[in-house]
């Protein structure tokens, strides 16, 4: 069977609620499909009308349900009529064999038909009706494709949009503006990707008790460069945290092993030499758990080309955002963690603990920009499955355009099931 590509748009109020993390993990853990995209958007008006018209026109057969969705976007979805300041929509790309039927029958039907809890919109939707069988309230949950013609026609629209509408949302209508908010970088790491799980919804399920708003989101592969470059401050870090530690523990080996204690002047000397080699071996094993690779296997002209693991990263805006957000998240050693927090619940160690957080809003920038939250990765990935312009030059030199995303998808498939 073909491999298609799926959709879920996670609608303003699911957002607005935070039932982000309840529906991402639902999609993930209940499917063996492999989530290969992610992007936030505020749309415009000339993409909710464009998108209520491609609901509209009936290519599925229910007019009925056809013209009640068609209605629901052009409510929901459109810029606030009175400020301008768009609603948030999270478009999330799902990979596989009949993706478009799994995920179909995952999220349920619009009306509700199906039962207590069983499919996404059991749980999260509603469709209420009077007692002349008007609907009185309908509120769909997430949106997605009913056949293979509504998928690529939807896809192809969002696509289009991706970088004029899409990446961080400014001054959303539910985010609070004013003194005192700040923005703050979340990164999932690979653990949670490894094999299909509840875990990278659950996370941001628990992140969202902080009351901050998700403006931005981003699945990604890191380069080697790009981890270099983002755990690069850890290094002097490392090499003084073994300064401070390194000299007992290596007095202590020594005495048990050969029977005598240096002096404090030896084991001094013999720290500051070892320092910078323990603080490159722990760096390496960073980087290697980031994105796949040991840094000194990889040559210089690959340093940027996308990992073999998954992160997902999220940007989140409010009043101190940087200090709320780690303080759910917890220390940085798992066992130290409070009962309840992200990285107590879900780390196993000081490097395997679940996610990363900023520690200032100056660091947040500084992530951000290094692995470019902002960036779109929606479009390629489209016009891949879609016959784009990706597709002409796959036949192209290696290391082009379209040899990338081939990569990536295969490495999508790698991580959600292998551990390297």
């Amino acid at each position: 069977m073909a491999r298609e590509l799926a959709y879920v748009l996670i609608n303003p109020y699911t957002i607005a609620k935070s039932r982000t993390g309840g529906v991402i993990a639902r999609v993930i853990a209940r499917s063996d499909l492999h989530f290969v995209a992610a992007r936030m958007f505020g749309p415009s008006r000339e993409l909710v009308e464009k998108y209520a018209d491609i609901v509209r026109s009936k290519d599925h057969g229910s007019s009925t349900a056809s013209d009640l969705i068609a209605d629901y976007v052009l409510r929901a979805y459109m810029p606030d009529g009175q400020t301008g300041r768009p609603h948030r929509v999270m478009l999330l790309l799902f990979e596989g064999e009949d993706a478009i039927r799994k995920i179909w029958e995952l999220t349920g039907h619009a009306t509700l038909k199906t039962g207590s809890g069983q499919s996404i919109r059991d749980t999260y939707g509603d469709y209420i009706v009077d007692d002349t069988g008007r609907v009185s309230y309908f509120e769909p949950a997430v949106l997605v494709a009913p056949s293979r013609q509504r998928a690529e026609a939807t896809l192809q629209l969002w696509a289009r949009y991706a970088e004029r509408d899409g990446g961080i949302t400014h001054q959303a209508v539910d985010v609070p503006l004013g003194e005192g908010v700040e923005r703050t970088l979340v990164m999932l790491k690979p653990d949670n990707f490894r094999v299909p799980s509840s875990r990278a919804g659950s996370i941001i399920d628990i992140l969202s008790t902080s009351g901050l708003r998700i403006v931005g989101v981003k699945k990604f592969s890191m380069t080697v460069a790009q981890a270099e470059e983002f755990y690069g401050p850890v290094v002097g870090a490392l090499t003084t945290k073994f300064k401070a530690i390194g000299g007992n523990r290596l007095s202590d080996a020594i005495h048990r092993e050969f029977g005598f204690t240096p002096s404090s002047e030896v084991m001094g000397s013999v720290c500051a030499k070892l320092g910078p080699v323990f603080a490159k071996a722990q760096f390496d094993d960073i980087v290697q758990f980031m994105t796949g690779f040991r840094p000194d296997d990889v040559p210089e002209h690959r340093r940027a080309k996308a990992g073999k693991e998954g992160c997902l990263a999220l940007v989140y805006e409010g009043a101190n955002a940087v200090q709320k957000i780690r303080s759910i998240l917890g220390p940085t050693d798992p066992s130290k963690a409070k009962p309840g927090s992200v990285r107590r619940e879900f780390g196993s160690n000081i490097m395997v603990n679940a996610a990363h957080a900023s520690d200032s809003p100056d660091n947040a920038r500084r992530e951000m920009a290094i692995i470019d939250a902002e960036g779109d990765t929606i479009r390629s990935v489209v016009d891949y499955f879609y016959g784009g312009i990706l597709n002409r030059i796959l036949g192209g030199p290696k290391g082009g355009e379209g040899s990338r995303i081939r990569a990536r998808l295969r490495t999508n498939r790698a991580t959600d099931k292998d551990t390297p």
